[in-house]
């Protein structure tokens, strides 16, 4: 299985990258789950300055408001209610049970290399008939330089339709612990060990490389603007979240 690591300056480039790296070394397997082929390689990507602008790239399934409530799903847990009505597990739950052993232990010894989450639940991610087991393994944060890094494991990642908004998530997540300690934001490391494209998506890969390969404007700023799109976003999403809790029975 092919091995690729692509270091990014920002997210933007590091994920373009990725998808570079995919398209011209990545493997054809089986994927019989899924009753197709796939194109698939492990993947690595580096981001140095994980806030650097241009952020936000337009090469990936979806708009402002789908990353704003991706967003707040994973940093606020806005889909928590949803846990015992049809799911098992948000990010979010899993995460931030943790989240006070994190900040705890990485004031009480800032070299630590405890600071470890365990997202995936093998009890339950493992139980017979789980069709959505955790895609994010494992979260681990160092602090060093007084700058505090972040390295998220996924076991499977969908280039095209996930890795963006999991990254760009994530990244708001490490700025959030980063907040909670007063340090700056170091590199954010994002490990998928089946970095893939499945068949049926496999034009779509290659319009995205065709776009990046032309040098073509395929990035917003998102502090000056896409930050705002996200934001005039949330009444909607907040009407959406209530909409579910209702039809819940919540």
């Amino acid at each position: 299985m092919k091995e690729i690591i692509v270091y990014g300056k920002n997210l933007t480039e590091g994920y373009h990258k990725a998808l570079l790296g995919l398209h011209y070394e990545g493997e054809i397997s089986d994927c019989p789950d899924y009753n197709q082929l796939q194109k698939e390689c492990s993947m690595t990507i580096v981001v140095e300055q994980p806030l650097m602008e241009p952020m936000i790239s337009k090469l990936f399934i979806g708009g402002h408001s789908d990353l704003e409530q991706y967003r707040q799903e994973v940093i606020d847990g806005i889909l928590d209610f949803k846990i015992g009505h049809g799911w098992d597990y948000t990010y979010h739950d899993r995460i931030f049970s943790q989240m006070p052993f994190i900040l705890d232990e990485l004031k009480r010894n800032p070299h630590s290399r405890r600071a470890v989450i365990d997202v995936r639940d093998w009890k339950i991610d493992t139980r017979p008939g789980n069709t959505s087991p955790a895609c994010l393994q494992h979260i681990q944060f160092f602090i060093r330089n007084n700058k505090l890094h972040a390295k998220f494991l996924m076991r499977s990642n969908d280039a095209t339709k996930a890795t963006f908004m999991n990254m760009f998530a994530f990244i708001m997540l490490q700025k959030k612990v980063a907040d909670e300690l007063n340090k700056s934001m170091g590199t954010y490391t994002h490990r998928a060990n089946s970095f893939h494209c499945y068949e049926r998506d496999l034009k779509l890969l290659e319009s995205y490389v065709k776009s990046i390969e032309k040098g073509e404007n395929i990035t917003y700023e998102y502090e000056s603007f896409y930050k705002e799109l996200m934001e005039e976003s949330r009444p909607e999403i907040e009407k959406k979240v209530l909409q579910l809790k209702n039809n819940a029975g919540i």
